[in-house]
């Protein structure tokens, strides 16, 4: 098939190589503008766009994907599909209806669940155990359209957004190629969608990762890991950030076997060990295990706790 691809973060990177390894003509890859990065300000190129280069695929920049100028630049490539991944901008009907296979999407989640900007990272905070991708014929509405096809991962114990999100980008780029070939074929019929089981997946911002110390010490490891690497779980201490990178819930019954003080205030430091110490949450005790201070790498808790001695009765989360 002869394909536009239109997407952006590394997470499209995996599939765009897909397309091109199996065959298909990706004839334009359409991504967001360069941004500068760093303290320096140098533009950076999207990821995407790194690729396509690499393969000597035309690369198209717009701001604004609506504008009736890209539309028009888009439509003298005399596309068979378009794919859709991460791309970043919403797409105007007339782009949608414009190739005889419309535009396919790949959705990191198995809709209708997790619609929505970062579906990833909040299968990881709300503890699901099975995650996956769905392939979509767009529509107007925001991954609202007929399914394709979809395929499903497990979730290990100590899944982080980060290592989901490698496990998904892989687990799309191969179900995308399936799609192409199936509908190709005729072999695919597309299912409606029904009513999401989950709230939106909003997208993620820094304030997100702010621990609330009152919350179970179980929803918290899940934040903790949803929101790595990025934006991070974090905490006060002393009047630093603390970003808690790894963590441990300790039970009631070992929290008594590690001597918790019942009337401890959620957030207080209740006992250090050598490898970490143990934080009183709304239920049970959160044992910090990995963690970062500014101006140092992470560290595991126990290389902090050798430099930076920390007794218990210490409260976190207490700004100044």
């Amino acid at each position: 098939m002869k394909v536009i691809f239109m997407g952006t973060p590394e997470f499209s990177v995996g599939t765009l190589e897909a397309l091109i390894e199996a065959g298909h003509e990706v004839v334009l890859a359409v991504t967001q503008p360069d941004k500068p990065k760093g303290r320096g300000g140098k533009m950076q190129y999207p990821p995407v766009k790194e690729t396509a280069l690499k393969y000597d695929i035309p690369v198209y920049q717009p701001k604004k994907i609506r504008e009736e100028a890209c539309i028009e630049e888009l439509r003298k490539y005399q596309a068979d599909i378009m794919v859709v991944i991460a791309f970043g901008q919403i797409l105007p009907q007339a782009i949608l209806d414009m190739t005889p296979y419309g535009c396919v999407n790949v959705h990191a989640s198995l809709l209708p669940k997790y619609r929505g900007a970062a579906p990833i990272q909040w299968a990881v905070i709300n503890g699901e155990k099975v995650s996956g991708v769905t392939t979509m014929q767009m529509d107007a509405g925001l991954d609202t359209g007929d399914m394709l096809l979809k395929t499903e991962v497990v979730l290990d114990e100590k899944e982080t957004g980060g290592s989901l999100h490698d496990k998904l980008a892989e687990a799309g780029a191969r179900l995308c190629v399936e799609t192409l070939k199936g509908l190709e074929a005729h072999a695919i019929t597309p299912e409606k969608q029904g009513e999401s089981p989950t709230e939106y997946a909003r997208m993620l911002d820094k304030s997100l990762g702010k621990i609330d110390w009152t919350r179970p010490a179980e929803e918290i490891e899940r934040l903790i890991r949803g929101l790595n690497p990025w934006p991070s779980a974090y905490t006060d201490w002393t009047g630093k950030t603390m970003k808690i990178w790894e963590a441990q819930v300790i039970n009631q019954e070992e929290a008594r076997a590690a001597q918790q003080q019942e009337t401890a205030k959620p957030g207080t430091v209740v006992k250090v060990e050598k490898d970490g110490f143990l934080v009183q949450t709304g239920k049970d005790l959160l044992k910090v295990c990995a963690l970062q201070i500014p101006g140092k790498k992470r560290m595991d808790a126990g290389a902090f706790l050798r430099g930076y001695p920390l007794e218990a009765g210490v409260e976190l989360g207490s700004e100044g």
